[in-house]
């Protein structure tokens, strides 16, 4: 579960400027339904250059809502000029940061203040350039490249929590790696470092880490084990067959069942038995 400030929550729970404007001077639509977040920007802009009015339409997460909430609070009353130089480092900021999964609820909010100036100014949106890297959410390799170059990203992960390529199929990421090192004129792929596991994810780790390697060598002894429970880093567990009644049974617990779950899940677990 993500944490989020006092001032994300207070932004998702009432967030400021939401609707529409009539006849605005800009609008900048990004995102896509499809892909879980989208955002509508809309502003007016009075007789010297001020935006004097701002609204928003945001179909996403919670980040999502408060990140175009805050960003419509940034924008009044500022000239153009001023509202250009918004970064998505600078709406996470106003907000008192944002989970690092969420950062592209951000750039979602950059990206949407660009397009409607552009709008305001008559010009239209550059056509997407480059080639789609990410099939399951329409990334480019350009827009991969500035956004690793601008965030000062080095990682797949990092590049998925803020433009969310990557966090799909999984599919690219060794061409998202690739332009990552090219960023940073290296040959060789820096290491990815270890998610944190979910419990789900741990669960499911643990079970099957016990049916491919640990059970099987129980079991040519006459023995077995099953999974009774997993409460944070513990993991509950019964003996079965001669394994219960060994006499050797807690060295085999923690050298053997402990030790594997150790290596291939995650190395802060710890095996507990359950005797019933």
């Amino acid at each position: 579960m993500w944490e989020y400030t006092d001032k994300v929550r207070e932004h998702f729970l009432h967030p400021r400027n939401v609707g529409e404007i009539e006849n605005p001077d800009g609008v900048g639509e990004v995102g896509s339904m499809a892909c879980g977040d989208a955002l509508k920007l809309m502003f007016k802009v009075d007789d010297n250059e001020r935006i004097s009015d701002v609204k928003f339409q945001t179909f996403g997460c919670a980040s999502a809502i408060a990140s175009s909430s805050a960003l419509t609070e940034m924008i009044m009353g500022k000239t153009i000029e001023d509202a250009e130089t918004i970064t998505n480092d600078d709406i996470a900021a106003y907000l008192g940061g944002l989970p690092k999964e969420k950062m592209h609820c951000s750039v979602m909010g950059k990206d949407a203040l660009k397009k409607a100036i552009l709008h305001y100014r008559g010009l239209e949106a550059p056509e997407i350039e480059g080639k789609i890297i990410c099939e399951c959410f329409g990334v480019t390799d350009k827009a991969i490249e500035e956004s690793v170059r601008e965030n000062k990203l080095k990682y797949v992960e990092e590049v998925t929590n803020y433009i969310k390529a990557g966090g799909g199929c999984g599919q690219c990421h060794d061409a998202i790696r690739e332009i990552v090192n090219r960023v940073y004129n290296k040959t060789e792929t820096p290491p990815e470092p270890k998610k944190k596991l979910t419990n789900i994810e741990k669960i499911k780790m643990i079970e099957d880490t016990l049916d491919r390697e640990i059970k099987p060598a129980l079991e040519k002894d006459g023995g077995s084990i099953e999974l009774v429970d997993v409460d944070g880093s513990v993991v509950y567990v019964k003996l079965i067959g001669t394994c219960a009644t060994c006499a050797a049974s807690e060295l085999t617990l923690k050298n053997y069942v402990e030790s594997k779950l150790r290596e291939l899940v995650t190395p802060d677990l710890v095996v507990e038995e359950v005797k019933k």
